[in-house]
C-alpha cells in the first residue's frame, strides 16, 4: 500500500471538514523556523517519518520560539529511521489537549467492508486496550451507522458537548477515506481541546495500490508499499518498470550505508563482512537466498527481483541500478532455481552490463530453471576478460552453498569496494558514418568499418533481423519489426563479443543513472 506523509494526510482530512491543527513541512532549519514564525505560537517539530513512536526515537519536540524550532528541525533533519534519513519535519501549532481518542479505518477482508474502530482513549498501547475499542462494520457507500455510532458515544464518559463533534469527525475520516480509496486511514490522536474543539493531532494514510493512478493529486511516487519513502533509485526502478512490462522488476533499498566500513574507519571490527548488491529472480527463492547470504555474514544494500521471463534489457537495466549503490563488496543473485523463463534471456542481460561497467568486484549469479546450462555458459564466458570473478551456477547449487563461495570470492578480492562509473561503449557509437536504429526504449548502432571484416558473423548470430547489402550493414526487416525485437539483438551483441566479434551495440539508456 502507498504511504502517505502525515500533512498530506492532514491535507486530506482538511479538504473533507476535519479540523487540523496549523503548520506546515519542512525540509530545512530555516524553513522550520518561517513556519514557526508565520505562526507565532508555541509549536511542536515532528519527523516525517513512517514509523510509530516517534517520540521514543527522539523524533517529536517543543519549540517556544522560531529559534528553537531551527535548532530541533536541525537535529532531527538526517537522523536515521531504520536504514534511511529523515528528509522533512513537520512545524505546527502546540494543542491544548484535554483528552486524546483513536479513530481507524482499514478495509476488512473478512468482512469484505470498511471497519472503523473507536476508542476513548488515544495514544501509545492501543493494541493492549483491545476490548476498550468499538468496532463499527461500514456500508462501503454510506459509511459507518450513524444510529450505532452516537449511542456508543452516548454512553461513553465523554464531555457532552463534544459527543456530536466526535460523531461527525468519525464520518468525516470515512468520507475523507473513501474518496482517497484508503486502505488504512488512523487519526491518533482525535483530540478534544480545552476550548471543545475537535481536531485530529496525527493522522496515518495507506492507499490502495490499485487505486493510485486514479489519484494524481495525491503525488505518489510509486504505487507499493514501502517502509520508507522512495529513494532516487527506486524511483529510478519504477520508472524502468512501468516502461517496460515484459516480467517482473521489483527494486527497494535496504541499506543505504556501509556499516562494515565504517566501522573500519573506526578502528573497529565490522559486524558485517561488507554491502552487497542482491538481485533475485522469484519470491520465495529470493527470500531463501537473502538468507543464505546474510547468513555469511554479509549486509544487503537492496533487494531487487526480475521474474515472470523478464526481458534482457530490464535485467540489464536492473544490474545497472544496484551498480548504482557505492561501496558494494560483491553482486549475488539468486532465486528460486527452478524457474520457468528461459534463463539464458537474464544471462544476456547481466553479461552486457557487467561489461559495460567493467565490473571489478566478485559476482555470484544463481541462473537455475530452464536452459540453465547455456544460461551459466554464456555468463561466465561473456565476462571473462573483466577484473573481477564471475560465476554461474544452477539449480542443483544450493543457496547456502553458492553463498559461502561468495564469501570465499569476496575473500580473495584484492581490489577495493565498488565505486559507481559510466558505462563504456564502443568507439563508433555516436562516430561519424556509424549506422543507427530506434529499438525499445534503446539504439542500436551498427559499425561499418567493422562490417566489412566480420559482415557475414554479425548476420548469422543476427537471427535474421541484419543483412548485407553491398558491403555494407542493413536491416533485413521492417523499421518497426526491429525496434520490438532488442532481446534478439542484445543476444547479437553479447554473442558476438564472446567470440571477440565488435560492430554491434545496443546503448539502453537508464533515466537518472546515466
Amino acid at each position: 500500500m502507498a504511504r502517505l506523509h502525515e500533512y498530506q494526510g492532514k491535507s486530506i482530512l482538511a479538504a473533507h471538514g476535519l479540523a487540523v491543527p496549523r503548520g506546515g513541512p519542512a525540509s530545512t532549519p530555516e524553513e522550520a523556523a518561517s513556519v514557526a514564525s508565520r505562526l507565532a505560537v508555541p509549536v511542536v517539530v515532528k519527523i516525517q517519518a513512517w514509523t510509530t513512536g516517534r517520540a521514543a526515537l527522539g523524533g517529536v519536540g517543543f519549540a517556544d520560539s522560531p529559534e528553537q524550532a531551527a535548532h530541533l528541525a536541525r537535529r532531527m533533519l538526517g537522523m536515521k529511521v531504520g536504514n534511511f534519513p529523515v528528509a522533512h519535519v513537520l512545524v505546527e501549532e502546540k494543542l491544548p489537549i484535554a483528552r486524546e481518542l483513536f479513530v481507524s479505518l482499514t478495509i476488512d477482508d473478512r468482512e469484505r467492508a470498511p471497519v472503523i474502530l473507536v476508542s476513548l482513549h488515544g495514544g501509545t498501547g492501543i493494541e493492549e486496550r483491545a476490548r476498550e475499542v468499538e468496532r463499527l462494520v461500514c456500508d462501503p457507500a454510506a459509511g459507518p451507522d450513524g444510529a450505532r455510532l452516537r449511542a456508543f458515544l452516548a454512553a461513553s464518559d465523554l464531555p457532552p458537548a463534544a459527543k456530536e463533534p466526535v460523531a461527525v469527525a468519525v464520518e468525516r475520516l470515512f468520507a475523507a477515506a473513501r474518496a482517497v480509496e484508503a486502505r488504512s486511514l488512523e487519526i491518533n490522536p482525535l483530540a478534544i481541546l480545552r476550548d471543545g474543539r475537535v481536531v485530529a493531532a496525527d493522522c496515518r494514510i495507506t492507499v490502495d495500490d490499485y487505486a493510485v493512478f486514479r489519484h494524481s493529486e495525491l503525488g505518489i511516487e510509486i504505487a507499493r508499499e514501502l517502509d520508507h519513502p522512495p529513494t532516487e533509485l527506486e524511483r529510478i526502478a519504477y520508472a524502468v518498470e512501468q516502461a517496460d512490462h515484459r516480467g517482473t522488476f521489483y527494486f527497494a533499498q535496504m541499506n543505504t550505508s556501509d556499516a562494515a566500513a565504517s566501522a573500519r574507519a573506526a578502528g573497529e571490527r565490522p559486524a558485517s563482512k561488507g554491502l552487497i548488491g542482491f538481485h533475485g529472480a522469484g519470491g520465495g527463492g529470493s527470500m531463501m537466498s537473502m538468507d543464505a547470504i546474510t547468513a555469511e555474514g554479509f549486509t544487503i544494500a537492496n533487494f531487487c527481483d526480475t521474474s515472470g521471463n523478464p526481458s534482457p534489457a530490464k535485467v540489464y537495466r536492473a544490474a545497472r541500478i544496484i551498480l548504482s549503490q557505492p561501496g558494494l563488496v560483491g553482486y549475488f543473485g539468486s532465486g528460486s532455481g527452478v524457474a520457468n523463463q528461459e534463463q539464458f534471456w537474464s544471462a544476456y542481460g547481466l553479461a552486457k552490463a557487467f561489461w559495460e561497467l567493467e565490473l571489478s568486484i566478485p559476482a555470484v549469479i544463481r541462473l537455475g530453471g530452464n536452459t540453465e546450462d547455456r544460461a551459466v555458459e554464456i555468463l561466465q564466458s561473456a565476462c571473462k576478460g573483466l577484473p573481477a570473478r564471475v560465476e554461474g551456477y544452477k539449480k542443483n547449487d544450493p543457496p547456502a552453498k553458492i553463498a559461502a563461495r561468495f564469501a570465499a570470492l569476496v575473500a580473495e578480492h584484492r581490489g577495493g569496494p565498488w565505486t559507481p562509473r559510466k558505462p563504456r561503449k564502443p568507439a563508433f557509437v555516436g562516430a561519424r558514418g556509424s549506422l543507427s536504429f530506434a529499438i525499445k526504449n534503446g539504439t542500436l548502432w551498427l559499425d561499418p568499418a567493422a562490417w566489412r571484416t566480420h559482415g557475414p558473423a554479425i548476420v548469422a548470430r543476427a537471427g535474421g533481423l541484419l543483412r548485407d547489402e553491398s558491403g555494407r550493414p542493413a536491416i533485413a526487416v521492417s523499421p518497426e519489426e526491429l525496434a520490438a525485437k532488442d532481446s534478439e539483438l542484445i543476444a547479437c551483441e553479447v554473442e558476438c563479443r564472446r567470440d571477440g566479434i565488435d560492430g554491434v551495440f545496443v546503448e539502453l539508456p537508464v533515466a537518472g543513472v546515466d
